[in-house]
């Protein structure tokens, strides 16, 4: 199982994230690619939030596909085009979440696309 850990000797986490977790010894990982609002048949709204939402239900299909959950995430990446994303980023992060901490991290850059306005990429890893 993964544990998180908190301390009061470092500044403590800004949103709902852990400041760090520690994987078990012989633990499966999965490194999931950056993913993007996109719709399954290539379709990106020009919405926010729905480009976030489906950001998100993208990283979990692939967690899916790998036997893992959302409980499984030990790391989240994120890249916003506009720092109007970021409370965006973590309102659904914490609901799609739904209280799992995980370490994360978010930075404020272009993507490839001018259309993607947030990319998410997460790493799991799940004890056998």
């Amino acid at each position: 199982m993964n544990r998180t850990i908190e301390t009061r000797a470092a500044p403590p986490s800004f949103s709902d994230y852990s400041q760090a977790v520690e994987v078990p010894a012989h633990a499966r990982t999965v490194y999931v690619s950056g993913q993007v609002g996109a719709e399954l048949d290539g379709t990106i709204p020009e919405d926010m939030a729905a480009q976030h939402e489906l950001a998100w239900k993208n990283v979990l299909a692939i967690l899916e596909a790998a036997a893992m959950e959302k409980t499984d995430i030990v790391d989240v990446f994120a890249i916003v085009t506009d720092r109007a994303g970021v409370p965006v980023f973590r309102e659904v992060r914490d609901r799609m979440l739904g209280g799992h901490l995980a370490c994360s991290t978010i930075m404020i850059a272009g993507l490839a696309s001018p259309d993607w306005k947030v990319e998410i990429a997460v790493r799991a890893a799940r004890a056998e």
